[in-house]
């Protein structure tokens, strides 16, 4: 979940329907509305005059101006009652096409809004009807028109406004398309391929699968389910796993309907591990976003960097009584729909994405090549790092400067949060936002957080930049201290003023998991006793809870992860039971996505969907990827591509919850500058943006958007593709993270075959071990067509072990990473050909054989 729009209302509300019918109509609220009078009590903004005009009040709109309000015609002192049904209705028209920001809303601070819509007008005359229900009383509100924004000037003219109460706001229901849900990016050959079909038939139907041309590909029979409770409809399951043959333009017919098309196969997901991942990059902060990069709609000027109208970031107050120093916190990435920067939700996000990385270094199957340098959009190409790296580093530097400073009360432990000192309107770039930044006070979360982020970034960046290494190591170090100093200092829950309030007041997960990260980074006693000794470990239900999951809030799993996968020094029985907890969760989730009519891997007590539950499906997904990276067993990876069917369309709401993925894709996301449907100016979310999806507790949230269209609505329905639904439709960083994960997981997938990918090299690893180390033996084989020159091959090395003597290859090890590199003689490796090398190693004690190694970023077989 997160909670950067928890308590934002001021500049949204809810969009209603045109053409409501009037139940019956109250008095006329609006005074003059046909301006038959001249122009009182209407009232606009000095920078367009206006004046009546064939009976119209047309007002002379200049260019150039930088948001909606800035040009204003309007009306105050209009009374509005809590709970009272009205429609607004007038008609405009504008000499150069625009979209109007309309509001109801106080006439000052705090700007409280019962509606705001976004209409688009044209040089002919439009007729705009809205309908909305007050959610408070406004004894002198103020109706605007909001005209400003645009590169032209223009004329737009006013006529005929009425605001009546008494209407009946039509009862909401949403367009689900056909009853027919598939994934409607695809499936691959060998994997699980399933649908789901809404239908109030009691017997089997008949399914059939389509190829483009027409003809029949496969048929089979549906098995009834009945009703599904998350979305209380009727439904049936189909499964045409035996469809194995690739093509395009597939789609299901069932009792007369079809579904959206979709595709089959191999590497679907490549497209989609490259757009989530420039998420990232699109919501830098402190850096122009480049053209070249992601195109012209989305480039834009820096962000928060101190060029007015901005104040930046770079020379930060706290807020008044916090501190009384100043800090340079630029960087980092923008946390949601907000311009706001927040550690404890930096942390996990900037984790997710070093562990997308540090996955191709441990699992069998994954290969780095794609996250490598010169492969993502990310301006630092060709600097010898990989491309994700440079992306997680931008956060990362960003994690560092939050740090309290030394010899300042509290020092080493991290700001909570920083962002404008009042919620930041919608639209807005974050070059034009003119607000004070502010720091917040410090917390033990966010303090945990760094320490558990950084010490993840030390052992990361050290075969790349070893200072940069070292640095993330000291941070690590010194918030770990600082925290064990200060335990139980917790964000202020009503700390909500401008951004998120992030509270939480239980930070033994989070404990847990810098624990972990510090133990496997640096190996010392002291991080393996705060593991051991932790309450959660190896308690199952703590770290995966079993109605949620890893989450902001909730970060112990993130430890267990890490001390599944990462060579570390936990005991063989040791790392045996962290490895248990990783799999009996899967096993649950794995059930879960099986017993499921839309096969979700997520299944909460009472169905209850919780903010950002797309995230929750995602986090999920996670463990059953690690389970089947670490076992190899089949079952995980059909749940985690199941998860994938339903976040791209097998859903109640027949929607991919995907940005350009899948044929019925949300597009309307939560987001200050990716507000297209508020300013037909601004584009879209990008590509790869997922939406926080179904939430039950949407309407009790305070979301004017839910609280208009959701009322009753089933969980898995709680859900509106409206940028004003911050609720149900918000992105965020830490949603985003675990999507590029589970992308680059899907991608590594290949075909679906158990083994991923063709393998195009093979390694024999042998090694002889002795009283105080071993000495290893390594052939390393092409298997493919092609020569490979030159050549490296990278693994992890197991246990504190250190390399020594070498021969035959070029070594570097950088505290577990090892690399293998040709000399002169041997940089050409033919198809079919062999290189043999090999070292010694020192170590105090006995360790495993590496798990994977991979060949220029790919994975090789074992043999």
């Amino acid at each position: 979940m997160s909670a950067a729009a928890l308590l934002f209302t001021a500049a949204l509300a809810v969009p209603g329907t045109a053409g409501a019918q009037e139940a019956e109509p109250g008095p006329e609220q609006i005074s003059n509305g046909d301006f038959a009078a001249g122009t009182a009590p209407w009232w606009w903004t000095a920078n367009a005059p206006a004046a009546v005009s064939d009976g119209r009040l047309c007002a002379q709109v200049p260019a150039g101006t930088a948001n909606a309000w800035d040009v204003i015609v309007g009306q105050n002192d209009v009374p509005i009652v809590a709970g009272e049904s009205y429609e607004l209705s007038y008609t405009a028209s504008s000499a150069a096409p625009l979209t109007v920001q309309t509001r109801v809303q106080e006439a000052a601070e705090p700007y409280t809004t019962v509606l705001a819509t976004a209409d688009p007008v044209g040089t002919d005359a439009t007729r705009v009807t809205r309908t909305f229900t007050a959610s408070v009383d406004l004894p002198a509100a103020s109706v605007q028109l909001q005209i400003g924004g645009g590169e032209r000037a223009t004329a737009f003219c006013l006529d005929d406004v009425s605001l009546r109460g008494g209407a009946e706001p039509p009862v909401y229901v949403p367009d689900t398309g056909s009853p027919i849900r598939v994934n409607q990016v695809g499936y691959l050959p060998h994997g699980p391929k399933s649908g789901t079909v809404v239908t109030d038939a009691d017997a089997p139907l008949t399914w059939t699968v389509k190829a483009a041309d027409g003809t029949t590909a496969a048929t089979g029979r549906t098995v009834p389910q009945g009703e599904d409770p998350s979305s209380r409809q009727r439904v049936h399951t189909f499964d045409f796993g035996d469809l194995t043959a690739a093509g395009d333009g597939y789609t299901v017919e069932v009792d007369g309907g079809t579904s959206e098309p979709f595709s089959i196969r191999g590497h679907l997901y490549d497209g989609l591990r490259s757009d989530a991942l420039a998420y990232f990059y699109h919501n830098r902060s402190g850096t122009p976003i480049e053209a070249n990069l992601v195109g012209e709609e989305y480039a834009r000027p820096a962000g928060h960097i101190g060029v007015a109208p901005n104040k930046g970031d770079t020379d930060v107050p706290c807020q008044p009584g916090v501190c009384d120093y100043r800090l340079d916190v630029s960087g980092g990435w923008y946390d949601a729909g907000d311009h706001g920067k927040y550690v404890v939700n930096g942390g996990i996000s900037v984790a997710q994405l070093m562990s997308t990385y540090e996955r191709t270094l441990t699992a069998r199957n994954a290969e780095s090549a794609e996250l490598g340098d010169g492969k993502l959009r990310v301006p630092e190409h060709d600097n010898g790092v990989p491309d994700i790296l440079d992306e997680a580093r931008w956060e990362m530097d960003f994690l560092i400067k939050m740090q309290v400073p030394a010899g300042e009360p509290l020092a080493g432990m991290a700001h909570h949060k920083m962002h404008d000192a009042q919620w930041t309107g919608l639209p807005m770039k974050p070059h034009l936002d003119p607000q004070q930044r502010e720091l917040h006070p410090p917390s033990t979360a966010a303090t945990l957080n760094l320490a558990a982020s950084a010490a993840q970034c030390a052992r990361l960046y050290a075969p790349f930049d070893a200072a940069f290494a070292d640095r993330c190591l000291r941070a690590a170090e010194t918030a770990w201290a600082a925290a064990k100093q200060h335990p139980d200092i917790f964000a202020d829950p009503n700390d909500g003023t401008g951004g998120g309030a992030y509270g939480d007041n239980d930070v033994s997960d989070e404990f847990y998991w810098a624990a972990a990260e510090l133990f496997t980074t640096t190996g010392k006693d002291t991080y393996r006793q705060a593991v051991l000794s932790s309450a959660v470990h190896g308690d199952t239900d703590a770290v995966f809870p079993a109605g949620g999951g890893i989450s902001w809030g909730s970060t112990g799993g993130l430890g267990v992860l890490t001390l599944a996968t990462v060579p570390n020094g936990l005991t063989p029985a040791q790392l045996g039971e962290v490895r248990s907890v990783v799999t009996t969760a899967a096993d649950r989730y794995a059930a879960q996505s099986r017993a499921q009519a839309y096969g979700l891997p997520y299944a909460p007590e009472g169905e209850d969907y919780v903010w950002g539950s797309n995230s929750q499906v995602l986090n999920n997904m996670i463990v059953l990827a690690t389970a089947h990276d670490l076992t190899g067993t089949t079952a995980y990876q059909d749940a985690v591509l199941r998860g994938a069917d339903y976040l791209l369309g097998r859903n109640p709401l027949n929607q991919s919850y995907v940005t350009g993925y899948g044929e019925r894709d949300s597009r309307n996301q939560h987001h200050r500058f990716w507000a297209h449907q508020n300013d037909s100016a601004l584009p879209n979310p990008a590509p790869g943006s997922i939406a926080g999806g179904p939430n039950l507790t949407a309407i009790a949230s305070g979301d004017p958007v839910a609280a208009e269209k959701l009322s009753g609505c089933a969980p898995a329905m709680c859900y509106i593709d409206d940028i004003g639904s911050w609720s149900t439709n918000e992105i965020t960083i830490n949603w985003n993270a675990p999507l590029a994960f589970i992308a680059s997981y899907l991608d590594d997938a290949g075909d679906g075959r158990p083994t991923g990918q063709a393998r195009t090299c093979k390694v024999a690893y042998s090694s002889h071990p002795w009283s105080t180390g071993s000495t290893v033996t390594v052939r390393l084989e092409n298997t493919g067509s092609e020569p490979v020159s030159p050549w490296s091959l990278t693994w992890l090395l197991p246990g504190d072990q250190r390399l020594s003597h070498t021969w035959s290859a070029e070594f570097d090890q950088n505290g577990r990473t090892v690399s293998a590199k040709p000399l002169s003689w041997n940089r050409t490796l033919a198809p079919g050909a062999t290189v043999d090398f090999g070292f010694n190693t020192s170590a105090a004690s006995t360790a495993p054989d590496p798990g994977s190694f991979k060949l220029n970023g790919r994975a090789c077989a074992s043999g």
